[in-house]
């Protein structure tokens, strides 16, 4: 028996409230129910139905002026993830790329995925003694550099969710092993603007991670850059690393939108 083809497999009510999205542009950012469903030849009360679904889930709203519906703040965020992906990764190997010829140590770039930070890509050192390639693994945020400099920026509420119980995985002597102590933690972090990572994930090794934002000015990311504690002594951290962290994890931000954000931001505000 052949395989059967994609399409064998759509389900049509999901198919239509795709169709409906779709019918909205910039030309046309506002449509009303008959007219979606004379363009999608649907019956009125399967538009009605569907978009009721649609608002609920957040991917429509309706305008309380003229009654018609709009694409909702869901599909921007979601749009926003995808966007993330292209513009994070395309932005940032020039900058590691920078940080390593400072001061060659490898360099790294990451998200959050399910709970866990994760490093998408990295400009390795060319020194013989260095850190194993971290790209593509999963850590415990709280335990990395680059995970906690995410984590300092989050909304409180998703910290809590990430974190319901106050006993965290440990694993050097030290990891943050509680919530309550981490939380204070990340205030410190938050207010120093990076986070450095002490032999918390793994004896003799230390990082120093920044976050990264985008022109919405929420954290999308961090960068961090890691190396061996022969290598990472106080001074050098001082004197070099988190200097040159600080000023990398600025760069990608402002190349990623962040300062725009802000001025829009500010402009929004004195008109309110």
């Amino acid at each position: 028996m052949g395989k059967r083809a994609k399409s064998d497999y759509l389900i049509q009510s999901v198919s239509n409230a795709c169709d409906i999205m779709e019918c909205f542009s910039i030309e046309e950012d506002e449509l009303g129910i008959t007219e979606l469903a004379r363009r999608l030849g649907l019956h009125k009360n399967n538009v009605q139905r569907l978009l009721a679904t649609l608002e609920y889930r957040g991917y429509v709203e309706q305008s309380k002026i003229s009654g018609n519906y709009r694409l909702g703040l869901k599909v921007f965020e979601l749009s926003q993830v995808y966007t993330k992906q292209l513009h994070l990764l395309k932005q940032a190997r020039p900058i590691l790329e920078k940080v390593k010829e400072q001061c060659n140590e490898t360099t790294y770039v990451g998200d959050m995925r399910g709970g866990f930070a994760v490093y998408l890509m990295s400009e390795e050192t060319t020194q013989s003694v260095r850190v194993v390639s971290r790209v593509g693994t999963r850590f415990y945020p709280h335990s990395i550099a680059l995970g906690k400099a995410i984590l300092a920026h989050m909304p409180q509420e998703e910290l809590e969710a990430l974190y319901p119980e106050e006993d965290l995985p440990v694993f050097t002597p030290n990891t943050i092993s509680t919530r309550t102590r981490l939380f204070e933690h990340l205030e410190e972090v938050r207010k120093r603007g990076y986070a450095l990572d002490m032999e918390e994930q793994e004896e003799g090794v230390r990082c120093v991670g920044v976050p990264i934002f985008n022109y919405t000015m929420r954290v999308i990311g961090g960068l961090s850059i890691s190396g061996p504690i022969i290598r990472f002594t106080p001074d050098r951290l001082e004197g070099v690393l988190i200097p040159a962290a600080l000023e990398a994890g600025q760069e990608l931000s402002q190349r990623l939108g962040y300062e725009i954000g802000k001025k829009i931001s500010s402009f929004v505000g004195e008109l309110i």
